[in-house]
């Protein structure tokens, strides 16, 4: 999708097949409503006083509308004024988004003209439009055999319409949620494959492929032999109960250095990478802890943490991010047969410890350990892992907030703060030792379970201590990453939320 700024001043003269003005709750007008108001000598305030009351995310459409050049207005309500100025990003968001698909779909606008005022910056503005606009055009037809193609988006271009001084912000803003939005799309488009296309093998080929497209990014994929030859038992153990061959897939963004860069002083190192680490299991059908049968097709959505990863990814090369960032996915399916894991089992981690196996279906921290443990020789910044990992966290926090795990409060703020930010909210659990004792083992250093109390807690508890060397944090996006139901598919969250924190960092 194309993204462009306009200059309010001749906001009336724009010759676009669509364009869509902001109309508050009881008739007040947006700046740019007032705008074309005054261009149409007043014939859209009669509109909306006898036609349209502003709720939000309502449309109407009118044709025609005199000393307009645009071929269509679209009134979008915004709600009372009060309210959506105190929620702005999230109005921003919501309305742009509901006048997109409702304009797109119902009028076939192949362009569209934005003007959303705030009490929040340009910038974030139109990077918040620029992401809706991509969430709201994305389309899946990869699997169908009779595609429809009526049913693609006809929106191509995007014109975001500002005062000329606030164009380069725009911009700006524009080009980061263009590349986020980019991001999310891959995610989605990941998450959505079924199991038996989306594999290990497929994912591993999905990150070559970025490598190829963006030359800051450099991209490794170890098989199983290198994987064992790392100590990898952990991540190995959940693998083998499948044919599908494993793959442990290493990321680097490393942008060019400025001309005139310096190396660090004498005994001042540069600050290490930020590492993402992904959660892949391709499809998880508990193992010989089986699932129950109804939903198990969504089990395909167990990859989403390394589809969140290689998406970021997508996105931080495309906007050329002025720092290293190293991406890890670890990726298997997990399965039942006779070279599975058993409940009983105990196997060796890469760091070391070892681990009984009491439920084969809490295997997402069994390939996360062993990621984790290889992510200490980057001397990181800080990671972070993505993973959907507990249905506890689901009870917990439902869909609208990712659990957010870390002892460091420094990082836990930074991604708290990106989370409101993009809109891709998060809310911090605890951490405390106390839980620990839940994972206690008679036979090994440590056990994959800590029973039913505070799940969630004690799954995080778990890939702690695998974290010692560097700060961390933990996202559970299991109630997040994917929709069930009538409107199943991926969200790709929580992309938003970790590019917002690397643009932070930047």
């Amino acid at each position: 999708m194309e993204f462009s700024t306009h200059s309010t001043a001749s906001l009336h003269q724009i010759k676009t097949a669509a364009l869509a003005l902001g109309v508050y709750a009881d008739g007040i007008l947006s700046p740019a409503a007032e705008l074309i108001d005054r261009a149409a000598n007043g014939a859209l305030r009669e509109v909306v006083k006898s036609e349209f009351r502003g709720r939000t995310g309502s449309t109407l459409v009118l044709r025609a509308l005199p000393g307009v050049t645009a071929q269509r207005v679209v009134l979008v309500g915004l709600g009372k004024q009060a309210d959506y100025v105190a929620r702005a990003h999230a109005s921003a968001e919501q309305g742009f988004a509901a006048y997109l698909v409702s304009a797109q779909l119902a009028e076939g606008v192949s362009t569209l003209t934005a003007n959303v005022y705030a009490d929040s910056t340009v910038r974030a503005r139109s990077r918040a439009a620029a992401i809706a606009a991509g969430s709201a055009s994305y389309h899946y037809d990869a699997t169908f055999g009779k595609p429809d193609r009526d049913a693609r988006p006809k929106l191509k271009k995007i014109t975001h319409v500002v005062e000329r001084s606030d164009a380069s912000q725009a911009q700006a803003g524009l080009r980061e949620g263009g590349a986020i939005a980019n991001g999310m799309e891959l995610a989605r488009t990941l998450g959505n494959l079924p199991g038996n296309v989306c594999t290990p093998t497929y994912l591993g080929e999905t990150a070559k492929k970025l490598g190829r497209e963006f030359k800051s990014l450099k991209v490794e994929v170890l098989e199983r032999k290198q994987i064992e030859a790392l100590g990898m038992g952990s991540f190995l153990s959940v693998a083998r109960g499948s044919d599908e061959p494993p793959r442990f897939i290493v990321l680097r963004h490393t942008p060019p250095k400025p001309a005139g860069t310096r190396k660090p002083a004498a005994g001042k190192e540069a600050a290490g990478p930020v590492v993402l680490v992904g959660k892949g299991i391709t499809f998880d059908s508990g193992g010989i802890s089986i699932k129950p049968a109804a939903t198990m097709d969504e089990m395909k959505f167990d990859m989403c943490g390394a589809a969140s990863v290689l998406g970021t990814f997508r996105a931080l090369a495309e906007l050329e991010l002025p720092f290293e960032v190293v991406g890890l996915v670890a990726s298997c399916e997990n399965m039942p047969s006779g070279k599975a894991n058993k409940p009983g089992d105990v196997v060796t981690t890469m760091s070391g410890q070892t681990v009984e196996i009491l439920n084969t279906d809490a295997e997402g921290r069994l390939v996360l350990c062993d990621a984790l443990t290889y992510a200490e020789r980057f001397k990181p910044s800080a990671v972070i892992d993505i993973a959907t990992l507990t249905g506890a966290c689901v009870v917990a926090l439902g869909a609208v907030n990712s659990g957010l795990f870390s002892k460091n409060d420094t990082l836990a703020d930074a991604l708290l703060q990106a989370g409101r930010e993009s809109l891709d909210t998060a809310w911090r659990m605890p951490l405390d030792d106390a839980y620990q004792d839940q994972l206690k083992s008679n036979f090994a250093d440590i056990a994959n379970i800590g029973g039913p109390p505070a799940g969630a807690v004690t799954a995080a508890c778990f890939l702690s201590r695998f974290t010692k060397a560097y700060p961390w944090a933990h996202l559970d996006i299991a109630g997040t990453a994917w929709r069930g139901g009538k409107d199943k598919g991926s969200t790709g969250r929580p992309v938003p939320l970790l590019m917002q924190y690397l643009l932070n960092q930047a």
